[in-house]
């Protein structure tokens, strides 16, 4: 009897997961694979965080399909010739998948799709990885959405994605399983072993993202809208990288948060995951340039000055500081501060965007090319943002309306720990300067002020004529 292959990329999950369920309603034996392929990524290859995710990802659900009787092949390299490879060595007769959004990803499925017909075989794919089309969803223009705002209100008003779907009832084994790599040889952890402290923290895989968004629904969710904004608490769900890994699905959640009363303010945060993925397919240029053109122009500082010392979280800042030392102990950052961070590296210290991008990208467990695009492109303002002027955060003003009491940065920074809270945040004011903790690279005020004459350059020699 023929096989189905199932080509698993970002949909590591048995529940709720479209190609699955079609293929075991096929009826022939599955073949489940994953190709390790990062050099069809394009430009943006998995970084390290999202390869030692990846590798436990894995691990988790070759042991859930073995559960079921199945197990998960893996291989590495280009695409359509491992996948010809399997069919050849297993007789297979169709090939399902769930559709990715990156650039790149979809230039590789159209090669394959396009190759694997002309061998005669059956392919199909489905969309388990959003609630939407983007291709399917423009505004009344019939062009993209560019401001958010609308864009949610129409997901709202449109938005009716179908039941998510439980386990498959029956998945059947081949008589022969092909061969597969180990999970080892596919080198995802990074030679150096800067990870460990994230495998106390986080449980990729099916069943940890099943147990943390229970966790989030029956302890958080009540409190979301007013603890989100708040660093030294956990008060939002941390489900991104599971979602980005597709070990849980978007209709899983929609489904949960809109029959719960206090759904609605995370709902919007499903929407704006949503968006980036909008803009990332009608603009996908984006990754690398700015959305808005103007800022082609802008005035970037010369050289890489302080670029070092924000990484390693020595910027004497200490709301900037705390975030970028829980990203390299975590594997992420929370919201507020990603912002806070994001707009001192674009503002103060006046660095393209791309170098925060690509920083985020090699350190985030979560880093997803939609989401991370989005969002360096909307702190820097170059991207799809309805504000009318230049936004800057004020870390020192940030820290005190949303970490008060020091909690967090006392977290991260333990020189701080003696400085009053009052301090804590500009502790350069303090009457003893902290000891083991830098003095601010740049002055926050005049940064600031250099950093609107920059937008105000731009705009002049945009305006003028040519």
């Amino acid at each position: 009897m023929t096989a189905t292959v199932l080509w698993l990329r970002q949909d590591l999950r048995l529940r709720d997961n479209d190609a699955l369920h079609a293929a075991a309603a096929r009826g022939r034996p599955i073949l489940p694979v994953y190709i390790w392929s990062p050099q069809e990524e394009g430009l943006w290859p998995p970084g390290a965080a999202s390869r030692w995710w990846l590798h436990q990802s894995l691990a988790a659900l070759d042991q859930d399909l073995r559960q079921r009787g199945l197990r998960l092949i893996m291989r590495a390299g280009a695409a359509l010739e491992v996948l010809r490879a399997l069919i050849r060595d297993s007789g297979a007769s169709a090939v399902y998948w769930n559709r990715r959004y990156e650039p790149a990803a979809q230039q590789c499925s159209r090669q394959v799709e396009q190759a694997l017909r002309r061998d005669g075989l059956e392919v199909r794919s489905f969309n388990s990885t959003l609630l939407l089309e983007p291709s399917e969803f423009l505004n009344q223009s019939n062009k993209p959405y560019q401001v958010y705002t609308p864009f949610m209100r129409e997901v709202l008003r449109r938005a009716d994605p179908p039941p998510a779907q439980g386990l498959p009832r029956a998945l059947q084994p081949p008589a022969r399983w092909p061969a597969s790599v180990a999970l080892d040889s596919l080198g995802l952890l990074p030679r150096i072993r800067w990870y460990d402290g994230m495998a106390g923290i986080w449980q990729p895989g099916e069943r940890g993202a099943q147990q943390r968004f229970k966790r989030f629904l029956d302890s958080r969710l009540e409190d979301y809208a007013a603890a989100r904004d708040r660093p030294a608490v956990e008060g939002t769900s941390r489900l991104s990288a599971h979602l980005h890994f597709g070990e849980i699905g978007p209709r899983q959640l929609w489904q949960a948060l809109k029959a719960h009363r206090h759904g609605s303010v995370f709902v919007r945060e499903l929407i704006w995951r949503e968006f980036g993925y909008h803009l990332l397919h009608h603009f996908p240029h984006t990754t690398d340039e700015p959305l808005r053109q103007e800022f082609a122009h802008f005035p970037w500082a010369r050289g890489l000055g302080g670029l070092a010392e924000w990484q390693r979280g020595e910027t004497g800042v200490p709301l900037v500081d705390a975030g970028m030392r829980e990203l390299w102990s975590t594997g992420v950052m929370h919201n507020r501060v990603r912002m806070v961070t994001g707009s001192f590296l674009v503002k103060n210290l006046r660095l393209p965007w791309h170098e925060g991008a690509r920083w985020f990208w090699d350190t985030l467990v979560d880093a997803d090319l939609a989401s991370n695009t989005l969002n360096w492109q909307w702190v820097a303002g170059s991207g799809a943002d309805a504000a009318p002027y230049f936004r800057i955060f004020n870390p020192v003003l940030q820290g005190t309306r949303f970490d008060p009491e020091g909690r967090y940065v006392r977290r991260w920074i333990p020189a701080l720990a003696a400085v009053p809270d009052r301090e804590v945040h500009q502790p350069w004011a303090a009457a003893a300067a902290p000891r083991g903790y830098p003095a601010p690279i740049v002055d926050l005020d005049e940064s600031r002020a250099a950093a609107l004459e920059a937008y105000r350059s731009m705009r002049a020699e945009v305006a003028a004529p040519q």
